[in-house]
């Protein structure tokens, strides 16, 4: 298991929590400390997948290994495509789950595509639990009144709330969104278990900052997922959202609130590519792939015309499972494993 850079103990990118007296503030703490916001920028540009693949070739070549089998969950599925764009001949073979990323789409038609998936994932959890919907229109309102907190004391606006949709995207995660909503407003359970929802906060700044640029082909992102959302999304707010971060969380979250500036700066870069489709139609890689049917984070048909560049790629559509599903059913891994081997079954 690799520690992507900025992550776990690769130099991890964080904030820290300062008090003085009566005062309470968060500074960056890390390599990005006393760095002002164009040396961050600069600094956090070596963080994607490129630079992970980088890292990954000089562990294999520690390591004596000619060849390896490389497993992508998620952004590793994009790494893993980076992988096989650029260095096929290091692969002996390679597994994806929930992570074959569209290739030479623009992003904006990433993120309209999965504000299409909410919207029916919100629908859904509202025919399953249909007493859930004035809940959250009424839980939406005490954010715009300012009455709904974090335990941190952080204020939680509408548009912060609306995120805790990113669950639905998960196993299990319609169970957790309706118990968090049966909860007592006022209680500290709910406050905690709220926190918890959320899913960008100051405990994987990384996820935040530099969340969009995972999407971005060759081009900026300039804030994509807020500038997409639908009319009707808008103006129904129980229609929750899932990885759509908005601009304003770098100065709800305290833990966030150091990185709005380099955020800004980033949402303004002009990303290199990523994905070759002409080497990857090169890449003579055999490559497993879980394809979730309804996956709110990697838009199904995107996936499905990112295999069909592979010549090799062996692809599992599934409904069975959401996104986190080989966290959730060793089943998973087991079946791709059975893909790659050339065991095909039902």
């Amino acid at each position: 298991m690799l520690d992507q850079r900025g992550t776990g103990r690769s130099t991890p990118i964080s904030s820290r929590v300062v008090r003085d007296g009566a005062t309470v503030r968060a500074e960056l703490a890390g390599p990005l400390a006393g760095l002002d916001a164009s040396a961050q920028a600069e600094w956090l540009r070596h963080l994607r997948a490129d630079e992970i693949v980088n890292d990954a070739e000089r562990v294999r070549e520690a390591l004596g290994a000619r060849q390896w089998t490389v497993l992508g969950q998620s952004f590793g599925g994009f790494t893993t495509l980076h992988y096989l764009s650029t260095h096929p001949e290091s692969l002996a073979g390679a597994l994806v789950t929930g992570g074959l990323s569209a290739v030479q789409h623009p992003v904006d038609d990433i993120y309209a595509a999965t504000w299409q998936v909410m919207i029916a994932k919100s629908e859904d959890f509202y025919r399953r639990f249909p007493g859930d919907r004035d809940r959250v229109r009424e839980l939406t309102a005490l954010c715009a009144e300012g009455r709904i907190s974090l335990p941190n004391g952080d204020l939680v606006s509408p548009e912060r709330f609306r995120t805790i949709g990113h669950r639905l995207g998960m196993q299990s995660g319609a169970e957790a969104v309706h118990y968090l909503l049966g909860l007592d407003h006022t209680s500290s359970g709910f406050a905690h278990d709220l926190a918890g929802a959320l899913p960008f906060e100051a405990r994987n700044p990384l996820y935040a900052v530099l969340h969009e640029s995972s999407y971005a082909d060759g081009v900026a992102t300039r804030w994509s997922a807020e500038r997409t959302m639908p009319d009707r999304v808008r103006e129904d707010v129980t229609l929750l959202g899932g990885e759509h971060i908005h601009r304003s969380v770098f100065a709800e979250d305290a833990g966030l609130r150091p990185f709005a500036d380099v955020a800004d700066l980033l949402a303004e870069v002009e990303w290199n590519q990523l994905y070759f489709p002409e080497r990857l139609a090169q890449a003579e890689v055999p490559v497993a792939a879980a394809v979730y049917h309804a996956d709110a984070y990697v838009p199904v048909g995107f996936s499905l015309e990112t295999a069909a560049l592979l010549p090799d790629c062996r692809t599992w559509v599934t409904s069975e499972y959401e996104h986190n599903g080989l966290r959730m059913d060793t089943a998973v891994l087991d079946h791709l494993i059975g893909l790659l081997k050339g065991r095909r079954w039902l």
